[in-house]
């Protein structure tokens, strides 16, 4: 599913507008973003946990040359599913 496909859904359902759904869609994920950036977890009752992991620079290989590279360290999003959504899924 896209995200036009789960704004049109979400509209459908909720009979609202899908402008309205759209900045809603948005406003939330700017939200879940400023939250990670300040290091806050951010938890969804029901739907599960976002958190922000990062990783270590380390020591990689170019698979074509075999040559060792060094790999910045980076960021990056953990999403843990409830457990009232696991046990939703068929």
């Amino acid at each position: 599913m896209t995200k036009t496909e789960l704004i049109a859904a979400i509209a459908e359902k909720a009979d609202l507008p899908k402008s309205t759904v759209a900045k809603a869609m948005g406003a939330l994920s700017d939200s879940i973003v400023e939250s990670l950036n300040k290091g806050e977890k951010v938890s969804w009752s029901g739907l599960g946990t976002f958190d922000l992991s990062t990783r270590a620079a380390r020591t990689g290989r170019n698979p074509q040359t075999g040559a060792a590279i060094q790999i910045a360290a980076s960021k990056g999003v953990k999403f843990k599913a409830a457990k009232a959504f696991k046990d939703s899924l068929k």
